[in-house]
């Protein structure tokens, strides 16, 4: 561990750890790989294989809510074995492997097969990959780490959706042919964590008895605070595909639909490393308080835009909420959960982020539908305001000093 931590007597990028950096990357390439589908999925569903709207919602609800609860069990497996690495590439190889199915997949139901296998594989992987970069830096870095990584996480989930467009002019509309390109990046992802990540060699001493969940009581309320600040700014920050709707709604052609993610993930990715770095410096507290202000910004410009150009405005508002906010919070998580059991923390963590991201989306379509877009923005910015609340009712416990 030591040898690890004298690294961090450098400052800003060069302190952060060479497996970190490694993290980043897979992430970014995995990204790449599932974003170059996700981002036409929905338009291959119903259009070639003649889906209906509400199979692809399924389809979408059951990966989500799949990823989420292999999250929880995946934590805690990984805590219960001390190994963090080998079930990130378990994930990461799960992911890749479900790429072809895309391409092969001649109805909605192997199209629900394969998000299955790939949501599961993202499940498996991130608590304990979570868990591995808060093994390999310390308190004062994680901020700056966290942020790190998910910049080149985001770099990838914006990059992808732009090669899908340029490869569906290149290959005039040739899905099942980007789909199998798609499997490049998703390989890389997984030779530059097997041969650019090691395990702190510390983790497998982390746990000498096998773990229990009745255990999280052990890590005091600060970390439940956490938990809950993080599920009700999710239940705030619906699935955005409401995003895409929005601006659909604006006059964006549908084709460029994927442009609202681009938007969105390029402000992400230039905002979430600098931002983690200032959360090590100043207040945590007002670092988060400060994404909830953005993201109430942005519900009110969604809900009131008069045309495209400001929604997208609201699109990059929404952003920089999720680069100021993000990857805080898994430093929060980090912070206040105990080595032994921090992954199943992690888990527990983003099965009640997923929990409140079903909920939120599920309330959203139905405000979509009985009375409009604008409802849906302005019940966004309410649950936000109540997030905002519970923040500063927590204060006097203060676990994000």
């Amino acid at each position: 561990m030591n040898t690890v931590f004298k690294e961090h007597k450098r400052t800003g990028l060069c302190a952060i750890p060479r497996g970190v950096w490694a993290l980043g990357f897979v992430s970014m390439f995995m990204d790449v790989s599932s974003e170059m589908i996700h981002g036409l999925l929905p338009v291959f569903l119903v259009s070639v294989l003649g889906a209906s709207a509400g199979l692809v919602g399924l389809i979408e609800g059951v990966g989500e809510a799949t990823a989420s609860i292999s999250k929880l069990f995946s934590g805690w497996l990984s805590d219960k074995l001390g190994k963090r690495k080998a079930l990130t590439v378990l994930g990461y190889g799960l992911s890749t492997l479900s790429k072809p199915l895309f391409a092969l997949a001649p109805t909605a139901s192997l199209v629900l097969a394969a998000r299955f296998s790939d949501r599961v594989g993202k499940g498996i992987r991130g608590a304990p990959r979570d868990a591995l970069v808060g093994d390999m830096v310390p308190e004062g870095l994680r901020g700056a780490a966290y942020g790190l990584r998910q910049s080149l996480d985001t770099a990838g989930a914006f990059a992808g959706p732009l090669l899908a467009i340029a490869l569906m002019a290149a290959l005039h509309d040739n899905f099942r042919l980007i789909f199998w390109l798609a499997l490049t990046p998703g390989l890389i992802s997984v030779l530059v964590l097997v041969a650019g990540v090691r395990e702190p060699p510390h983790q497998a001493a982390t746990t000498e008895a096998p773990l229990r969940f009745k255990d999280l009581k052990t890590v005091g309320s600060a970390y439940w605070i956490v938990v809950a600040v993080g599920a009700v700014l999710t239940l705030a920050r619906f699935s955005e595909a409401f995003l895409i709707l929005r601006a659909q709604k604006a006059g964006l052609a549908l084709a460029l639909a994927p442009l609202v993610l681009v938007v969105m993930n390029i402000v992400y990715a230039l905002s979430a490393y600098p931002l983690g770095a200032l959360s090590d410096r100043i207040d945590r507290k007002l670092m988060l308080a400060a994404g909830f202000a953005a993201l109430i910004g942005a519900d009110i410009v969604l809900a009131f835009a008069p045309n495209l150009w400001i929604v997208m405005g609201g699109v990059a508002l929404w952003g920089l909420h999720m680069g100021m906010t993000q990857g805080l919070l898994s430093a929060l998580v980090a912070n206040e959960a105990p080595a032994n059991l921090r992954a199943t923390a992690f888990g527990v963590f983003n099965l009640a982020s997923g929990i409140a991201l079903l909920l939120a989306s599920l309330i959203a379509g139905c405000l979509w539908e009985v009375i409009g877009p604008s409802a849906t923005f302005i019940a966004g910015a309410v649950f936000t305001a109540l997030g905002l609340s519970v923040l500063f009712l927590t204060r006097r416990a203060n676990p994000v000093a």
